[in-house]
């Protein structure tokens, strides 16, 4: 279970925890069943056999390398967890019982009869039991390895090689699956003595004995793998019952074609274990069972760590994880259900159940391997970008990377329990919302380590954490985003009456000393559970004021948050820095003061203008119990018993040193090209720490200004090139004849719950941070349209920005009701016909509220995940030719523009009649009509042909 991150009180810099990922677990102890007899007398286990919830034991041959030894954290919150034991670490007492294989060389033609040296060479050691190979990481694994079994390196591993096994009972060919029967409980038994959810599965296996189905009445399969009449494996499956759940809300149309497979093809597995000798028999065992049991496809589920154990527990951590693909979630559409009625979507499409992430297998995908690639990719800080990166390559379905690790003090994100409470301190970039966290399940495929870097050895290739520890790799992606830090105070001496523009040090340094125990930045939702245990044990009870210093949205959030556990407004004090002639966060005067008419009401002091100068008057000490500040006439002083801080963002100062003191270039920020790479072609970096070489001319723009789940799939999608053998190669970092920095395109999206219990969405084009008045002053500015005022009673504001080709640019919603930010999202782009034409509606005064416009049934196929897909089917219509000498509709369009670039009244009747009587109108109808067929289980309110 993940647990929130070290209080001030408790831990230190040196500490360090290490999450191994859940797609490598082995069946422990079980490969001791074939060993001979001689190696089983010789050899000696120490330590205890032990694994946390829904894991199972390892095998003694599955680390290659000892684990250092470090203290966990012990947290002040604590959050419930289930019982862990020690891990256990095998060490081997014995006589060597191995050869290694040095030298393997096959021409190309007869490569797929590699093992066929084997028996030989087992023959020429008849003492020993186990063949191993190693060889370096970034060597493309080759057919005589795909019988072997790669021994899991402890992470972290500073073995420069990966470590191959194989066991002489390999060898054997009588490998066989058959229906499990009552005689082979025993068997089992033994199989499975290390699976820490053994007792499930036996009692699967008794109802399987009994009555062949669930007590409701799910039919029970499980199936057995045997060599020799030994039990190796066993397999336990049940139909699967919510199918068109899994449909509606996974993408497993990328693997099957749904229409081709019955209902009853579907199945759901629940427990699979399997010898480690035999792990090259996997996907055989798995096609097995499909084809004995009727199935096409399986599924499996992977549960977040704060599941509850009646969920978690009816599943064991399965040993083929690795051999199944990821399958992406889908985006739901908000359905307006009280309109809907009788034509809203079935309850199985529409319920609610745990999120989890699906894992899936189908026949073709037992015959297609994946290509394994050893190659250590190690990734810094857990910001968006890092994290689209990790989803981008681990949902590869063709390609298995064995090596992924994440370096960040906190671990992954999303793995503490949801509270919408602690989760309303920040806003979102709404890039992975809690539930879609919970659908990647990130941890079955990266190594986590729970610490920070602190150094960076480019030579040797390792990443030095807190600790000491050393974290090798091939390849280092930099992410680590910006955080907000400290500011340290002015030090200007207010009895002096100095101003702002005399304060003796820059208002923007970084506190560098130890920070008050009182003093808080919240940057991930880790911080803000431990600064919610802290208000409610120690800020609650007391009397004090909570002082919250910045001008940002976090700012306002944390405000709304403080009032939302129950801080009275004249206990909270809200001070800003000048904002030097940048344009407020929200950037829209309407929003502005609303919020501040808010503050107003719930008796928030707020100070504008002012820079901190000291805290306890320059007198130091633990805690702060005074600030005072400067301002452009007075200054003032305020009591406190909490401060936090949103004053600024900056780069983490360990970051900053590691990154400074490896000589890779730094001017501010961590200098890239325009394809992410530094100084070192090895390391790569994206995200806010980022700023483009100086070369391009573009110092304006930033990472920082686009889309961070965008960013980090184009950094995934350049490193690609290096593994993917479906994708050419680079050689060497790409050719830029122009020096251009790339331009993206998705929204720049902000949300946030703000005073006044205001729900706040903001969807933006990516841009410069300029004022919203500049911006209106531009001719190719397009118009605005709004909806209601937050200052009228019942309404609620909604403005929506459509540039010169009325394609809307800019969402922004201010409401007190819960916004259906889902759909929202979707507008962003679309033109405006799309919807329903909106503007000349507008104009007529036919749009009243947008809220209500966009919840009207007409809209839900604008909202449909698919309906992207859909639009760019038809654009393709729209660029083919009917026939090899007749020119493609938007060739006709380029021919009349480039003539003149307004088209008359005539032109665009030709157009118009081009499109009606040749194939495209009638095309596009088909298109239409078969989109809302095939998504008919999540669009049952539109009519189809043959209802009326």
């Amino acid at each position: 279970m993940s647990q929130p991150p070290a209080s001030r009180e408790g831990g230190t810099e040196s500490e360090m925890k290490v999450r191994p990922k859940l797609s490598e677990v082995q069946l422990g102890e079980s490969s001791s069943s074939l060993l001979s007899d001689a190696s089983r007398a010789d050899s000696a286990k120490s330590g205890q056999s032990s694994q946390a919830s829904g894991s199972v034991a390892k095998s003694p041959v599955d680390d290659a390398q000892e684990e250092p030894t470090v203290p966990e954290r012990t947290p002040t919150p604590q959050l419930p967890a289930r019982p862990q034991r020690k891990t256990f670490k095998p060490v081997y007492h014995g006589a060597s019982n191995c050869f290694c294989i040095q030298l393997f060389c096959i021409d190309e033609r007869f490569e797929m009869r590699s093992m066929d040296f084997l028996p030989m060479a087992f023959k020429l050691f008849p003492d020993r039991d186990y063949c191993v190979v190693s060889m370096p990481h970034l060597v493309p694994e080759f057919p005589l390895l795909q019988n072997f079994v790669r021994v899991t390196p402890r992470c972290p591993s500073t073995l420069p090689q990966e470590l191959y096994v194989f066991n002489r009972s390999g060898l054997l060919q009588n490998f066989e699956v058959r229906p499990v029967c009552k005689t082979d409980i025993g068997n089992v038994k033994s199989l499975i003595k290390t699976l820490n959810q053994q007792d499930c599965l036996l009692a699967d296996l008794q109802q399987y004995f009994v009555a062949r189905r669930d007590p409701n009445g799910i039919p029970i399969q499980a199936f057995v793998a045997t060599c020799f009449k030994q039990v190796v494996g066993v397999a336990v499956t049940r139909k699967e019952e919510d199918i068109e759940y899994i449909r509606s809300h996974y993408n497993i149309e990328d693997f099957i074609y749904f229409n081709h497979h019955r209902r009853h093809e579907h199945g759901h597995l629940y427990h699979f274990a399997l010898n480690p000798i035999f792990q090259h028999y996997s996907k055989h065992f798995l096609k097995e069972v499909l084809r004995q049991s009727h199935y096409s496809c399986l599924y499996f589920p992977v549960y977040p760590p704060y599941s509850t154990d009646e969920m978690v527990g009816k599943h064991s951590m399965v040993s083929a994880l690795n051999f199944m693909v990821p399958v992406r979630a889908r985006r739901q559409i908000v359905y307006p259900v009280d309109k809907l009625g009788e034509n809203a979507p079935s309850d199985r499409v529409c319920k609610e159940e745990d999120k989890y992430a699906l894992n899936h297998i189908n026949r073709k995908l037992t015959l297609e391997p994946k290509v394994t690639v050893n190659a250590r990719i190690v990734v810094i800080g857990a910001s968006d970008v890092s994290i689209s990166f990790l989803e981008t390559l681990a949902f590869c379905p063709h390609l298995r990377f064995n090596n992924m690790t994440l370096i960040s003090p906190n671990g992954l994100p999303g793995e503490i329990p949801p509270d919408p409470v602690r989760s309303g301190f920040l806003a979102t970039s709404h890039c992975y919302t809690q539930d879609e966290l919970c659908q990647l399940s990130l941890r079955t495929w990266v190594n986590v380590v729970c610490a920070k870097m602190v150094a960076i050895n480019r030579s040797s290739k390792y990443v030095v954490v807190t600790g000491g520890t050393k974290v090798p790799y091939d390849h280092l992606i930099i992410g680590t985003g910006l955080q907000y830090q400290t500011t340290a105070p002015t030090e200007a001496d207010i009895d002096k009456l100095l101003t702002n523009e005399e304060v003796p040090n820059n208002p923007n340094r970084r506190y560098m000393g130890a920070v008050p125990s009182n003093v808080f930045c919240i940057n991930d939702e880790y911080d803000a559970f431990e600064v919610k245990h802290w208000l409610s044990k120690t800020f609650l009870p007391a009397q004090g004021k909570a002082l919250v210093y910045g001008n940002t949205i976090d700012a306002y959030t944390t405000v709304q948050t403080l009032l939302t556990m129950g801080v009275t407004g004249d206990r909270i004090v809200l001070v800003q820095p000048p904002h030097n002639y940048q344009p407020t966060c929200f950037n829209n005067s309407t929003v502005d003061k609303a919020v501040t008419n808010a503050l107003k009401e719930k008796g928030v002091e707020v100070y504008s203008g002012y820079y901190l100068a000291q805290w306890n008057d320059g007198q130091g000490g633990d805690t702060v119990c005074s600030a005072s500040f400067t301002s452009d006439t007075k200054p003032i002083r305020l009591e406190c018993c909490a401060f936090f801080c949103f004053n600024r963002k900056a780069v983490d100062y360990e970051a900053f040193k590691a990154i400074n003191d490896s000589c890779l270039v730094y001017d501010g920020k961590l200098i890239i090209d325009a394809n992410f790479h530094t100084n070192d072609l090895s390391i790569r970096a994206a995200g806010p720490v980022t700023k483009f070489q100086r070369k391009y001319h573009a110092d304006q723009w930033t990472h920082s200004n686009f889309n961070s789940k965008e960013v980090g799939f184009m950094l995934a999608s350049t490193m690609l090139r290096l593994f993917d053998p479906t994708i050419e190669n680079d050689t060497g970092p790409p050719i830029e004849p122009h020096n251009l920095i790339p331009m993206y395109r998705n929204a720049k999206v902000v949300g946030a719950s703000l005073p006044g219990e205001y729900h706040y969405l903001h969807v933006g084009k990516p841009s410069l941070n300029q004022s919203l008045d500049a911006l209106m002053a531009q001719q190719d500015f397009g118009e605005e349209l709004i909806t209601g005022h937050p200052e009228k009673e019942g309404s609620e504001y909604f403005r929506i920005h459509v540039n010169q080709y009325n394609i809307i640019e800019t969402v922004t919603c201010l409401s007190k009701k819960p916004l259906e930010t889902g759909n929202l999202l979707c507008l962003y782009g679309l033109h405006e016909r799309y919807l329903n034409n909106m503007v000349s509606r507008m104009q007529e005064g036919l749009i009243k509220d947008f809220y209500h416009f966009f919840r009207e049934t007409w809209s839900l196929a604008v909202f449909h995940d698919r309906f992207g897909d859909f639009r760019q089917e038809v654009r393709e219509l729209l660029i083919q030719r009917p026939a090899a000498d007749i020119a493609s509709l938007e060739e006709k369009v380029r021919d009349l523009i480039d003539q003149d670039l307004q088209l008359d009244k005539k032109d665009r009747k030709y157009l118009n009649d081009a499109y009606e009587e040749g194939s495209y109108k009638r095309s596009v109808e088909t298109r239409l009509l078969s989109f809302l067929s095939y998504n008919y289980y999540h669009l049952p309110m539109y009519a189809k042909p043959g209802m009326v």
